[in-house]
């Protein structure tokens, strides 16, 4: 998604706790001509995220869209529910849905103060959609900020501030490649998607730039299912 943006001529700052992978970054993003920085926060932290915005509309001047897309991932490893405890269930919650609230909750504050409206989008996942054995807490989460997203759009649409979802399905990604490679995964899930593909971040680029741009300046309160078509078959 930031990489879409970049390359759309949008300023991007990106908040991730890895150092080295967000210099990484922040040179790949700067490659397409326009402003990237990057920010260590720590969105369990009440006070680094609003210290995280405050920062970056300083340095920036303004806030016009935010993406929630930092989450703690299932580590397709766990146990089963009846051997789950409160402390994973919490931890969960945590990062995925309490960061997405306070995040959200600071990207509108700026957001109406500014007086020129936004876009807030959150990262939620077709966990959210379908049963999702052994990922209970995540599929809880992510369902959650599907709610949260839909309550925003109402209550911040008078400010011009709209609040989408997006949901991904199975993507490649650091976490996730060797899962996929797994070939009992492969036969199982992929044959269910009708375009024979996993996902890629490019995927993600398209939707991000429609969604922060004016193209979108009348659609609010949705939820994007981009999963090569799993939903439907």
């Amino acid at each position: 998604m930031a990489d879409g943006l970049a390359r759309a001529g949008a300023d991007v700052c990106i908040w991730g706790r890895n150092e080295e992978r967000n210099r990484s970054t922040v040179e790949r993003l700067a490659a397409y001509g326009h402003r990237a920085s990057a920010m260590r926060v720590d969105i369990s932290d009440e006070d680094a995220i609003v210290k995280g915005f405050t920062r970056l509309v300083e340095e920036y001047g303004r806030l016009d869209s935010c993406f929630a897309n930092a989450a703690l991932a299932n580590t397709m490893t766990a146990p089963r529910f009846v051997d789950s405890t409160l402390t994973s269930w919490q931890d969960m919650m945590r990062i995925d849905l309490d960061g997405t609230y306070l995040t959200t909750r600071e990207a509108a504050r700026h957001m109406i103060a500014q007086g020129e409206g936004g876009s807030i989008v959150v990262t939620s996942s077709i966990a959210a959609l379908f049963g999702a054995p052994r990922e209970e807490a995540y599929a809880a989460a992510k369902a959650g900020v599907i709610a949260l997203t839909k309550s925003l759009a109402v209550e911040l649409g008078r400010y011009q501030i709209r609040a989408n979802a997006v949901l991904p399905g199975w993507t490649r990604s650091a976490v996730f490649d060797g899962w996929l490679d797994n070939p009992a995964v492969s036969e199982k899930v992929l044959g269910r998607i009708p375009l024979r593909r996993w996902g890629s971040g490019d995927d993600w680029a398209g939707i991000a730039v429609y969604l922060a741009s004016s193209a979108s300046s009348f659609h609010t309160g949705d939820q994007f299912r981009i999963d090569g078509g799993y939903g439907v078959f």
